[in-house]
């Protein structure tokens, strides 16, 4: 929310009202540090509400009557009123105060709107956030699968609300590329390329054949090395390749990584070491039986974790370890982890790294995780199983129902519930699919704007008089617009990016409720009025939140459909 925003200016309008019944003795407690409004949902109550006064009322031990009329007062006999363009405040029930805005106010919302453009609903409510939002993280032992194609949308659609919000963030991709996981997939294609059988925890899918065939391709010699050589050729060249394909098709997605960061990489020039000395320092590493262990349950895990295994091998919480500290020593002051359904177990574990450390679990880690998708086709459902072959991948999933359709169905879900996709809706051209419901809104309003220019309408913030926009639905439409900004700051408070598809889907349902009852263009022979003028450029407004919203969710806004 900007700062001169017209919700800015009512907010401290009631509370400078606070503030100045507090300093003549009327209120005598703690003053909240802002003021929240919210919308009635019955526009008879105007255009904002407050409970504040129910609030101070447990602290003050007053009755909050007495609070909401002496902030109503102060309002009107410190002239606060006029200042914050409200028009009339009122009290309803025990204690909420109803304000309605003047036309020229409400109206100026949408010059906020035209003038911030692409900006409008960005704040700095997160700034001095250096986040690191980690997702995905896909073994690169095959391709992008559904399971992961959830986090690949919603992580990059938080991304967009993080930063929106101030945040200065690093989006990563941790790249499991060591451990037993990766020499299975060498001997798997290795495997496959000599006619022979896989291993029977290997990998069997169908692009383990096109991996060895790729390969054999160009390195033909791979195939007469000792069995342990050529295994670990075949690993590291099928890594490479199947990385480089994950790079392409998150790409191609429209999720973008910052960081590809390498497993590898922690036990290259002495980090884990590194690692293991700071842990030590702090006092919660100890040697049993001949391993490493950290004594995590000193913060509420359910056992301590070997570190270094008897035998001198790493386990795979020494990797989670170091890589904890890692984030940390590049300087993120919140290491945002998004985990699979099946990851619940993790959460513990890494936020007793984080105490290990000496940081504070509960403020330098956050941990999301996201529950399974279904795909419904014709009626039935299309089964994953990642290692028997019969997977759906991200590249089929965009296939049969395109980049829009997939990413803005995936985002707008909460993650914490399990979803259905319905192909066969993704595909229809109705209202009945959100993502097309939203996408026509904005069309509809770009094809309404083009015939504006046609009937030589001139619209914009130049050519516009809020004061004229006094129905109903134009009143509905532009209060929906001045919620934009606290609902991308909502979205990222509470990392939740599917905040924001509701919303525009309601801004869409609104525009076509105001469009139906007020006439943008002239009918027949009739003249331009300023009329036109006005409603024209609140339709231009509304199409700048629409496609702002849409661009937190990486999907496009056409402008033709």
């Amino acid at each position: 929310m900007s700062a001169d925003s017209v919700q800015s200016k009512v907010a401290q309008a009631i509370l400078s009202a606070l503030i100045a019944a507090k300093d003549a003795g009327v209120i005598n407690c703690q003053l909240p540090e802002q003021i929240i409004l919210d919308r009635p949902k019955n526009r008879d109550h105007g255009d904002y509400a407050t409970s504040v006064a129910l609030t101070l009322a447990k602290v003050a031990n007053q009755q909050p009557r007495v609070i909401a009329e002496a902030i109503v007062k102060t309002l009107t006999d410190n002239n606060l009123l006029n200042d914050a363009g409200i028009a009339k405040v009122e009290i309803a029930g025990p204690g909420f105060i109803n304000i309605t805005l003047g036309s020229a106010s409400q109206g100026s919302v949408v010059i906020e709107v035209l003038t911030a453009g692409k900006k409008y609903g960005q704040s700095s409510l997160l700034s001095g956030k250096k986040i690191n939002l980690e997702f995905v993280s896909a073994n690169p032992t095959g391709p992008i699968h559904l399971g992961h194609t959830r986090w690949a949308a919603v992580g990059d659609s938080l991304g967009r609300v993080l930063a929106a919000a101030g945040a200065q963030v690093s989006r990563e991709f941790y790249v499991n590329d060591r451990g037993n996981q990766m020499d299975l997939f060498g001997q798997s294609i290795r495997a496959a390329a000599l006619g022979i059988d896989r291993p029977e925890n290997g990998y069997h899918g169908e692009y383990i054949i096109d991996l060895a065939n790729e390969i054999t391709k160009s390195n033909p010699e791979f195939l007469t090395l000792p069995p342990e050589q050529s295994d670990v050729a075949f690993r590291e060249a099928g890594y490479k390749l199947q990385l480089d394909q994950q790079r392409m098709v998150l790409d191609n997605f429209g999720t973008h990584f910052d960081t590809w960061f390498s497993e590898r990489s922690l036990y290259e020039d002495n980090f884990f070491n590194h690692t293991l000395d700071k842990l030590k320092a702090n006092g919660h590493v100890y040697e049993e039986e001949g391993a490493t262990w950290l004594r995590t349950t000193d913060f509420g895990d359910d056992k301590d974790r070997v570190m270094i295994k008897s035998d001198g091998s790493f386990a795979y919480f020494a990797s989670d370890s170091a890589y904890y500290i890692s984030k940390r020593e590049r300087g993120f002051n919140l290491c945002i982890y998004m985990l699979g359904a099946d990851h619940h177990g993790y959460v513990g574990r890494i936020k007793a790294i984080a105490a290990c450390a000496g940081d504070d679990p509960e403020k330098d880690i956050e941990a999301l995780i996201g529950q399974m998708v279904k795909i419904i086709e014709g009626g039935q459902e299309l089964k994953l199983s990642k290692r028997a072959g019969t997977i759906i991948t991200l590249e089929e999933l965009v296939e049969k129902v395109g980049i829009d359709a997939a990413r803005y169905t995936l985002i707008r879900y909460p993650t914490d519930t399990p979803m259905v996709m319905d192909v066969d809706l993704l595909k229809k051209n109705t209202n009945d699919n959100p993502v097309y419901y939203v996408q026509y809104a904005h069309a509809r309003i770009c094809a309404v704007l083009r015939n504006a220019k046609d009937f030589g309408i001139e619209y914009g913030v130049n050519s516009y008089n809020p004061e004229l926009l006094v129905h109903e639905q134009e009143r509905e439409l532009i209060g929906f617009l001045a919620q934009y900004p606290r609902i991308v700051a909502s979205a990222a408070q509470m990392r939740q990016p599917h905040r924001v598809a509701r919303f525009i889907e309601d801004l869409a349902a609104q525009y076509h409720r105001f469009y139906n009852d007020c006439r943008v263009l002239p009918l027949g022979e009739e003249k331009p009025t300023q009329l036109n003028s006005a409603r024209a450029t609140l339709s231009l407004a509304a199409a700048q939140v629409i496609s702002n919203g849409l661009e937190l969710l990486g999907v496009s806004a056409p402008e033709r459909m």
